[in-house]
């Protein structure tokens, strides 16, 4: 067949998922799709028998290239690195299941190699077979298969983790609150599990921890420390969203936009509180 404009943009949300989850960054993810795409208009008729299995693995190995040149460029970034958030308005239905954008998930992919992510996604999130998977990476079905395993190994358990209903977001907005404006952090630390996390991700732009925080103490200190420097957000200044499938917050102040994200435990209290302020990444995504 020839390469045709309906055929790849039927395919290239998928495309953009598949980027998206390799990277954890969206403009990356649209440089992948954009080259794939390019590709796709030089490619001979007698190698798209099955056009989907074609893009699929261009946009793969394209990742996996990216992924390998970024490595230098991420081991230099300053402090905890976050991916990029989803954002959606909760008035829309979620276009992605959770579990598979979930920042604890994303966050697991980091431990992975690029083939082990590679395997990883392809086979547990967007269901290819082995045969396309070994053709993809051009490794054996019994190397992919070694591969996954490795991969399911390092991120068990990452999407174990509960989504915060409006309730709970509820509860975390009167104990912020409680917070800033009477320096009262009880009502916070009642929210906390014992081994809360927190990873806050300014990039060396703006002020964040740099390190993830771990331990209910260690994140009251660093909240209590974001109360001294200044005045939180305006209410206007604060909205509602699902940021990668789990309920959040859109904030701005004089500095920039900042997106929050809240992860949950088993009984209802915050297990991860997750702070991407870095605005060099947040003003092409928050408008």
């Amino acid at each position: 067949m020839t390469p045709s404009d309906e055929v790849f943009e039927g395919e290239r949300p998928r495309l953009k998922r598949l980027a998206y989850r390799m990277l954890g960054q969206l403009a990356d993810a649209e440089d992948i799709v954009q080259e794939t795409w390019l590709r796709w208009r030089r490619a001979a008729p007698e190698d798209l028998a099955d056009p989907t299995a074609w893009l699929v693995r261009v946009a793969t190995r394209l990742s996996i290239d990216q992924l390998r040149a970024e490595r230098v460029r991420r081991e230099a970034y300053r402090g905890p690195w976050l991916p990029d958030p989803l954002i959606e308005a909760l008035t829309t239905d979620p276009v992605e299941r959770a579990e598979e954008i979930s920042i604890a998930f994303l966050l697991a992919l980091e431990r992975l190699s690029p083939l082990e992510r590679a395997v990883l996604l392809l086979h547990d999130v967007f269901e290819v077979d082995y045969p396309a998977i070994a053709e993809t990476l051009d490794r054996s079905e019994a190397a992919c298969r070694q591969l996954l395993s490795r991969a399911r190994g390092h991120v068990r358990g990452a999407r174990s983790r509960y989504s915060a209903t409006p309730a709970d977001v509820s509860r975390f907005v009167t104990a912020f609150q409680a917070a800033s404006d009477r320096g009262d952090l009880s009502p916070l630390s009642e929210l906390l599990v014992e081994d809360a996390v927190l990873i806050s991700d300014g990039g060396g732009v703006r002020s964040a921890a740099l390190r993830p925080l771990i331990g209910r103490e260690d994140v009251l200190r660093l909240i209590r420390g974001i109360m001294w420097r200044g005045p939180r957000p305006a209410p206007s200044a604060v909205r509602l969203a699902r940021v990668n499938g789990g309920l959040g917050f859109v904030m701005t102040d004089a500095k920039g936009p900042m997106v929050l994200a809240l992860e949950m435990s088993e009984g209802g209290r915050i297990a991860a509180i997750y702070l991407l302020c870095n605005p060099e990444r947040l003003h092409p995504i928050v408008s």
